[in-house]
Parts: C-alpha cells; sequence; structure tokens
C-alpha cells in the first residue's frame, strides 16, 4: 500500500535541475515569471500605435499586468523564507499556469483556424476564432486569387504584327489539401501546425516542472516553520510516527494565523492538505537533502566564519584588547607584588 502510495503522490524535487537549491531554482522561475509578465505592459503600449486588440487579447494584456505586481511583492519574500509568502507564491504559480493554459488553448485553436483558413476555400474571408483578425493580419499570410503550383509560359506569334510575340501563362493547380470552410481538424493537419504542437508540448513540460519546484520549496519552508515553532507535534522533534497531519501554522492560535493573512492561509493550505501537511515516510531525508545543498551555495558564497566573526567583534569594541607597545631602551615594567597591599 505504502509503495502505491509514492507511486501516486506528487513529486517533490530535491534540487532544480540536479545542479541548484530549490530557493535559487525558485528565485530563476520567478525571474522567468516577472519578464514574462513584463509583455503587458508593451502590449498596452501597443494601443498607442493604434493597434486593434480583441477582448481577450485585451484582458490577457491587463491580467499580465496585475500578475507582474503581485509577483513582485511575493519574490522579495523568498530569501526570508516567510511560510505564508512562499505558499502564496506557489498557489500564485499554479493559478497562473491554469490561467495561461486557458489564453494558449484559446489562441492555439485560433491560429489553428487561421491556418485552415488559407488552406480552405474561404481563403479571404474574415477569419474566425477570438482576436483572429489580429493573427490574421500579422501573421504574415497571402491571399492569391489563384491556387497554382506552377506557370508554364508559351510563346505564340502576335496576330496583326508580324515581329511581335505574344506570352499565354498556363498555371496547373496545387496539390495542398483543401476544405469547404476553416476546421480545427484540418488546421491541425497541415504540415507546419505539427511543429507549433510539439513547441507548445515542450514549453508546457518545463512549466509542470518549474510548478513542482516552486511547490517543493514552499513545502520545506513551510515544514521547517512548524518545526521551529510547533507545539503540539513531537513527531517533528522524537521522531514518532503517530502524529500523521502537522500542525497547521494559519491555525487562529498561531502567530501565522492572525488577521487576513491567517485566513487567507488556511485557505491555501486546504486546497491541498495533505501535501502540505501529511507527516510522509521519506520527508526527513527529503528536507535534509534539500538543505544540503543550499548549505552549500552559502557555504561557497560566503567567508570563512571565523574571520567574519573577529571582523564584528573588532568593529564594536568588543574584541580582545589591543597589544601593548614594545618597551624602549631605558624603560622597565614594574610589576606589583599582590601581597604589597596587604
Amino acid at each position: 500500500m505504502g509503495f502505491t502510495t509514492r507511486w501516486y503522490r506528487i513529486p517533490r524535487p530535491q534540487t532544480f535541475l540536479y545542479l541548484m537549491s530549490l530557493r535559487t531554482g525558485t528565485e530563476l522561475i520567478t525571474l522567468s515569471l516577472l519578464l514574462n509578465k513584463v509583455s503587458g505592459v508593451y502590449g498596452l503600449l501597443a494601443l498607442l500605435t493604434g493597434l486593434h486588440l480583441s477582448s481577450l487579447q485585451l484582458s490577457m494584456y491587463i491580467y499580465s499586468i496585475i500578475a507582474l505586481v503581485i509577483t513582485i511583492l511575493l519574490a522579495s519574500h523568498i530569501r526570508t523564507q516567510s511560510p505564508f509568502h512562499c505558499v502564496a507564491l506557489a498557489c500564485f504559480y499554479i493559478l497562473d499556469s491554469i490561467i495561461n493554459a486557458a489564453y494558449t488553448a484559446a489562441f492555439g485553436i485560433t491560429w489553428f483556424l487561421v491556418i485552415s483558413q488559407h488552406h480552405s476555400d474561404a481563403s479571404g474571408s474574415k477569419a474566425p476564432g477570438p482576436g483572429g483578425s489580429t493573427i490574421d493580419e500579422t501573421s504574415g499570410f497571402t491571399t492569391p486569387q489563384y491556387n497554382v503550383s506552377h506557370v508554364d509560359v508559351a510563346v505564340a506569334p502576335d496576330q496583326g504584327v508580324s515581329p511581335g510575340d505574344e506570352a499565354v501563362t498556363v498555371g496547373h493547380p496545387g496539390f495542398s489539401t483543401t476544405a469547404a470552410g476553416p476546421s480545427l481538424g484540418h488546421g491541425v493537419l497541415q504540415p507546419e501546425s505539427m511543429s507549433s504542437i510539439i513547441t507548445i508540448c515542450a514549453l508546457w513540460a518545463v512549466r509542470v516542472y518549474f510548478v513542482l519546484v516552486i511547490m517543493s520549496y514552499a513545502r520545506l519552508v513551510l515544514r521547517q516553520h512548524v518545526t521551529a515553532t510547533s507545539r503540539a507535534n513531537t513527531a517533528l522533534h522524537t521522531g514518532s510516527k503517530s502524529a500523521i497531519m502537522l500542525e497547521n501554522p494559519f491555525s487562529p492560535h498561531c502567530p501565522e494565523g492572525r488577521g487576513w493573512k491567517g485566513k487567507l492561509g488556511r485557505f491555501m493550505v486546504s486546497l491541498g492538505r495533505a501535501y502540505w501537511l501529511r507527516n510522509e515516510e521519506g520527508d526527513e531525508a527529503w528536507m535534509n537533502n534539500a538543505q544540503s545543498y543550499r548549505k552549500r551555495e552559502e557555504g561557497m558564497a560566503s567567508p570563512v566564519p571565523g574571520v567574519v566573526e573577529r571582523e564584528r567583534r573588532r568593529r564594536s569594541g568588543t574584541g580582545p584588547p589591543p597589544p601593548m607597545p614594545p618597551l624602549q631602551a631605558g624603560q622597565y615594567l614594574r610589576v606589583q607584588d599582590a601581597t604589597d597591599g596587604r
């Protein structure tokens, strides 16, 4: 039963690409999210140039600006390891992935309909789908009057003019697949569509991995906070397996559970309570391995601890007294016996 449960549970990466810690991976993923949402600002600036946008495209740019502000507010708390902000960042990244999947599906369907339209008998008509007119105008497709694969030029004597010749062009119909009207299935079957589908699938596979990394880091931060502050769960400190669920750090009686942050924190944890708080076999080893990569990175970037401590004590004035100056010629050090004062 335990073996089956491990197979069906959500994967929990210990590192990012087997090279960096989860914190570094979360910072890089958040940076890529910021760069992606900045495009919303440029999309709205395109309105100043007179570009026509559909309601779906306009809503996507407005959402990108809102997501940019939320990401900036949450990204600064990755290094502070605030449980509320890290869990909020993970939940928001999941929500953003779902919204992006909906926009990708909508625009992808429109793109395949536009491709199907230019390979059908309805070429030249209004492009179907949300934002189809804008995609059709910027895609670079042409609408020729005749659909031919090649042209043969035949030269014949011109009537009435003896020295002249008349050129006659004969077109041969193309052998590309056509349809009566644009359809999704016809657009997907076009040769240029398969590369688009493969690229979209590859990018979304990377996106799913990014979701797992951010969730894993938020889970690590949450469980470290519970380990440091929990009073009811002795399983974290004694190694006992009696407690199946850890204490919710956003409970009303906990410091993190007060106010609107506590209510929002309890709601976010309730969406995946088993993932965030369930005490499962191997969690201790998973936390130790995840922390070891972070300590390794910090150890490579930080100077020698002894040097830092000596410098701190020197600046604060709590260090050892400075050495006495050397005695010059004619000077001597008077040593008073302790018994002279009696």
